[in-house]
């Protein structure tokens, strides 16, 4: 890997997004020349948006402006209609009814299916600009006239995400304004408020009864999570991905679900910071021989198309682990759909998962 690249990828090795950094996210961070204009596998190509739903926003009359997380405003003389979006904002504004004409990032799997970074979007409406790491069709991208580009932030310097570094510049030459929200070192509420905010200058009813119900059923679901935590305080929660080769132990620091959940006070598995020093704070890596370094009562693991998903790890030193064994393993998603609907399972999963939990560690 050329030093270019390497400074690239330590700086974009939070594909992780949470602590675990799958192979393929690592291979396609250093490079794939192919998939950098899109390629062949960029995805749909649908165009419109089709038919509006019942939910659809209603965007207000006159100037637009969205202060993000950058600190930056964005502006435009009437509210965007042509959005493009990174895949799981998409998602998390088609909740709040409002749509986007293009995407970039995991939006189908190999068989075409929805990505679970996807949520309830229709990928069939989109177009889909790039599918993979470092894929941006800037040709569809202009071609759509956007008025507006969203995505999240990873680190402090407010890096787009999968905002490609090499095409950067030309994908913001052609002047759709830019809104990043952050998703760095803060609790999961600050984001999903975030993304409620800019829904509603995008012309979503953020009062509505939809919207009112998902944010009470998060609040209750987080209340219940504190509830488990409480009642069974000691057991033990670890976080990981799988990779071919690497298994991947997530610190509890950085990533807005795990701050939030240990704020609700679930005990989590903590790799010593000298040693996440290594990943910029995200995740230790383990060998698959000693992947029993940490004891654990509950595994949550990565449910991205990036990482091995539980079910299909042959290795026979994570087999032997009591949490597997004793059936206590749940999927997580280390880049939440930022709506409160899409949230409230990522809680309910977890307090379930304690309050069903046998001390195995």
């Amino acid at each position: 890997m050329s030093n270019a690249r390497a400074t690239h990828l330590s700086r974009r090795g939070i594909l992780a997004a949470g602590g675990a950094l799958g192979l393929g996210a690592v291979l396609a961070a250093c490079g794939d020349e192919d998939a950098k204009s899109g390629g062949a596998n960029a995805g749909t190509d649908a165009g419109a948006n089709g038919d509006a739903s019942k939910d659809a926003a209603t965007p207000p009359a006159g100037p637009w402006t969205f202060k993000d997380d950058r600190g930056q405003t964005a502006k435009a003389d009437k509210v965007p209609s042509n959005i493009v979006a990174f895949t799981g904002v998409a998602a998390a504004l088609h909740d709040y009814g409002v749509e986007v004409k293009g995407v970039f990032g995991p939006t189908t799997t190999k068989g075409g299916k929805p990505d679970v970074q996807a949520g309830d979007l229709d990928v069939t409406k989109v177009t889909v600009l790039g599918n993979e790491w470092g894929q941006f069709n800037i040709e569809k991208y202009a071609a759509l006239a956007p008025d507006l580009l969203v995505t999240t932030m990873f680190d402090s310097a407010g890096t787009l995400w999968y905002v490609p570094d090499e095409s950067k510049d030309k994908i913001l030459a052609v002047g759709a304004p830019t809104v990043g929200i952050s998703v760095f070192d803060i609790q999961l509420d600050r984001p999903l408020q975030r993304m409620l905010e800019l829904a509603k200058t995008l012309g979503a009813d953020t009062a509505s009864a939809k919207v009112t119900a998902a944010k009470k059923a998060f609040e209750d679901a987080a209340a219940r999570l504190r509830a488990a935590t409480r009642a069974k305080p000691d057991i033990k929660v670890l976080v990981g991905s799988a990779s071919q080769d690497i298994f991947y132990v997530s610190g509890s620091n950085l990533s807005i679900d795990l701050e939030y959940f240990k704020a609700l006070g679930v005990n989590f598995v903590e790799p010593s910071a000298d040693v996440l020093k290594a990943s910029g704070g995200w995740y230790e890596n383990l060998s698959w021989e000693n992947v029993d370094k940490y004891k654990a009562d509950v595994i949550m693991m990565d449910n991205r198309t990036s990482a091995i998903q539980p079910g299909d790890i042959t290795e026979a030193t994570w087999k032997q682990l009591p949490a597997v064994k004793a059936g206590q393993v749940i999927a997580r998603n280390p880049e939440p759909i930022l709506s409160y609907d899409k949230c409230v399972p990522l809680l309910t999963s977890l307090a379930e998962a304690i309050e069903n939990a046998k001390k195995v560690s």
